[in-house]
């Protein structure tokens, strides 16, 4: 199994229509077949320690069965047309992907 692991900063000036645009797109991704699951969050209330970053906006964590559909997911119509359409809205994104 491979998960893939997203960690975006929205940009702050963003309006709350736009954030929850942003979410809804998150959301979408739920469609793409190749992907076993799909869990998007904000960063949750477990208080503060040295070793905890809160300072994203959102994470995607998507399970899949293998790298192949690892790499249909990527190329798919619409993981492509989120990129296209909501790329401008984050100053960050970092990708965690392990096996």
């Amino acid at each position: 199994m491979l998960s893939h692991i997203v960690v975006f900063w929205l940009k702050d000036d963003l309006s709350d229509a736009q954030r929850s645009a942003f979410r809804e797109g998150l959301e979408s991704l739920k469609a793409i077949e190749s992907a076993r699951s799909v869990y998007i969050g904000a960063p949750a209330n477990t208080g503060d320690r040295p070793v905890i970053d809160k300072s994203y906006s959102l994470a995607l964590t998507v399970l899949f069965d293998t790298i192949l559909d690892h790499d249909t997911y990527q190329v798919h119509p619409l993981h492509q047309a989120f990129l296209k359409q909501f790329g401008p809205l984050w100053t960050r994104a970092l990708i965690y992907d392990y096996e």
